[in-house]
């Protein structure tokens, strides 16, 4: 990375600021969930539904994740769904949470983010993760191969790769030298050029140490997921800031978690929304991954023990009742975990339920409301 560019921006393009009473940023990622009897053109016009909300509100970033061959997670293309919302958003920042560096080659990405910058100049962000994102057998078809744990262990290397593409300086004599992420930095040197330099800050995402780590010794940003590895959420904060090296980058860690939340009017309301979630993860997790289901369908349906024992440990990290009890929940998870910014991610069958979750939460924390 080029030290005087890296410098001029530390942190800038990455620490939030709290709105309202928050004690920290709040953000959101969305998943683009398609609920029975839903499209997934539906799911997308609630995606820059839910954006508009989030920018007008004043919650710091949104960022949409990349899963495959989940038929209730219409986002297996980050970077065309964060195109569509840059054209519907003016302020708010937009990132991946995340793309997943072993399906992709690092130029695609670059490229790609790149373009994207273009698009939404000074507010996109990279996040990047080293999970498939899907089953072995999907991460196979999309990578063209059966070594998985090939393209995982090869994580700190790709990422190498991709950060040379994206800041243009592979040295001389590198077989890449003469290759180019376009839209890019190398506009900015060619005769005539006036691109911008500036390019996308990138974030390391993980449910587990190893990206903590890498996170911490090269000084970047890290994003823990939370919202479903709750159980290792402390320790690999502390390995992060542990590990924690300044770079040109930042100065200090900084870490955000994402958080499973959802607000009602009503505290049964909430339950009910969130139980769509779980049977959702129940299916998902036994081989029979769908839609999300409706909530009549969800409080109809016949747990067996083994599956009501799941669902009660899930709802347990999901944070949900009304607004109030939400913004509690959340207040005290970002004191016990020391997170410099939450997430939240309100997963539900309908858009309507998980915008109007956004709007309590942000009523909550007195977020503005321009109207």
């Amino acid at each position: 990375m080029d030290e005087n560019r890296g410098e001029a921006n530390r942190g800038g393009q990455i620490r939030g600021t709290a709105g309202g009473t928050a004690s920290v940023p709040l953000s959101v990622l969305d998943l683009v969930t398609v609920g029975a009897g839903r499209t997934a053109s539906q799911a997308l016009r609630t995606g820059v539904d839910i954006a508009r909300l989030a920018e007008r509100r004043g919650f710091h970033r949104f960022w949409v994740a990349e899963h495959h061959s989940m038929p209730g997670v219409a986002s297996s293309s980050p970077a065309v769904i964060l195109a569509h919302l840059a054209a519907h958003t003016e302020r708010i920042r937009l990132g991946s949470g995340g793309v997943m560096l072993p399906n992709h080659a690092p130029l695609v990405i670059a490229e790609q983010f790149g373009t994207l910058e273009a698009m939404a100049p000074g507010r996109v962000d990279l996040g990047l993760g080293r999970a498939p994102g899907t089953d072995g057998a999907t991460a196979a078809a999309l990578r063209r191969t059966d070594r998985l744990n090939e393209g995982a262990d090869d994580f700190p290397q790709q990422l190498a790769e991709l950060t040379r593409f994206l800041d243009d300086d592979f040295p001389d004599g590198h077989p890449y030298a003469r290759i180019h992420a376009v839209p890019g930095p190398v506009q900015a040197t060619s005769p005539g050029g006036v691109q911008s330099p500036a390019r996308p800050p990138v974030w390391l995402l993980g449910s587990s140490g190893f990206s903590a780590r890498l996170a911490g010794v090269l000084g970047l940003p890290f994003a823990f997921a939370h919202h479903f590895s709750a159980r290792n959420t402390v320790p690999a904060l502390d390995l992060y800031r542990e590990s924690f090296e300044p770079s040109a980058v930042l100065d200090a860690p900084y870490a955000l978690i994402g958080v499973s939340a959802l607000a009602a009017d009503e505290e049964r309301e909430a339950r009910r929304q969130v139980l769509t979630g779980a049977l959702s993860m129940v299916r998902l997790r036994t081989g029979r991954p769908g839609l999300v289901p409706s909530p009549e369908e969800a409080d109809a349906y016949d747990f067996s023990p083994m599956e009501r024992e799941f669902v009660d440990s899930w709802l347990a990290d999901v944070i949900h009742g009304t607004a109030d009890e939400v913004r509690s929940g959340l207040d005290a998870l970002a004191k016990r975990t020391g997170a410099d910014e939450l997430m939240i991610t309100a997963n539900a069958h309908g858009g309507e339920a998980r915008l109007r979750s956004y709007e309590l939460i942000a009523d909550a924390y007195g977020l503005p409301d321009p109207g």
